[in-house]
């Protein structure tokens, strides 16, 4: 059965003010896949990420999500088809709580789900149940990145776009997060686009991937 594309990027150009960031991006993601997106510091993988969401927008090429035309579209338009993402520096509340900052991700489109959701996210992440009432900022790096992760996942994406996730972490901690990954494509579904300088660890865990060298 042949696969169905839910994220195609063609002929992407990015700038910031007059300096070209992409310089005519192609990648494909098909349904159910985790793709990895590897590059060296600078190279322009998570400008892509932004770009994906409007922020920046693209000045020239075609951003399609599972058959729309998202180029232009703005960002709350984008994240209201279920395109969510753990950002690169995770960018959790700090002064929030791992509960509160969960509910910041939830969708007012989903609230009958989100006892079901927050469970979910637990039963992925323990730890972070076990820190409920804890704030985001006193929670260790790893702990931040799954309630990155959490949070993005309460909005039930149909896509999850992680900007370097094993950033700054330790190796125990990068495989747990690797490892949640996997559980949530296989047991769910769940399509990924993965942006690492983890280049092993990435390409061990993605079904397919890019390199990118310089925008």
């Amino acid at each position: 059965m042949a696969a169905t594309t839910l994220l195609d990027i063609k002929g992407v150009q990015t700038y910031y003010g007059n300096i070209r960031a992409l310089n005519g991006v192609d990648v494909t993601v098909n349904e159910g896949e985790i793709v990895a997106l590897i590059g060296a510091n600078g190279a322009g993988k998570s400008t892509l990420m932004m770009t994906i969401f409007g922020a920046p927008r693209a000045r020239a090429g075609t951003i399609t999500f599972a058959g729309t035309d998202i180029t232009q579209m703005p960002t709350h338009e984008i994240a209201r088809l279920r395109i969510a993402q753990s950002p690169e520096g995770r960018r959790i509340f700090p002064r929030m709580t791992v509960m509160e900052n969960l509910q910041m991700g939830a969708s007012l489109d989903n609230l009958k789900h989100y006892d079901e959701d927050v469970e979910k996210v637990f039963t992925l992440f323990p730890r972070l149940k076990e820190r409920i009432a804890q704030r985001g900022g006193t929670l260790s790096g790893g702990e931040q990145q799954m309630l990155s992760i959490g949070r993005a996942l309460m909005a039930r994406p149909k896509l999850l776009l992680l900007d370097e996730p094993s950033l700054g972490l330790a190796p125990l901690i990068v495989k747990q997060i690797f490892d949640a990954i996997r559980e949530l494509n296989k047991t769910q579904g769940l399509t990924v686009f993965l942006v690492e300088q983890n280049a092993f660890g990435a390409l061990k865990l993605a079904d397919r991937g890019y390199v990118m060298v310089n925008g």
